[in-house]
């Protein structure tokens, strides 16, 4: 009885797990066609953010370096001191961040469309 029952709920967690991945997918494809509609729409745009995308990739390149010297430079002090910790965070974390987010950004405008299936 209670194999049986444990046997059941999987096969409903396996239901809900398929149920979920067709859901992903659906909003995948949909988001796929609305990106896909917004570059034919705005080909030159597309093309800009695709340019911008790349210059901004090599800028984000040189900032990694930067804190990965400074990570290498002060990473003893960070790992010993939470203020020195929290300072490296403010001084870097929104920065990389809002960078990130930009770059995925023009990246995803820019790229260019996805071979057919």
């Amino acid at each position: 009885m209670l194999l049986q029952r444990m046997v059941t709920l999987q096969e409903r967690q396996a239901e809900l797990l398929e149920e979920m991945l067709q859901q992903q997918i659906s909003q995948q494809k949909q988001r796929q066609s609305e990106l896909a509609a917004w570059r034919k729409a705005n080909p030159q745009l597309a093309d800009k953010c695709r340019k911008a995308a790349e210059a901004l990739s090599k800028v984000h390149t040189e900032f990694l370096g930067s804190i990965a010297d400074e990570i290498d430079d002060s990473g003893e002090d960070m790992a010993d001191s939470e203020f020195m910790l929290n300072e490296f965070v403010d001084r870097f974390g929104p920065r990389i961040a809002h960078l990130n987010g930009v770059l995925q950004m023009l990246a995803q405008l820019g790229s260019p469309h996805p071979p057919a299936k």
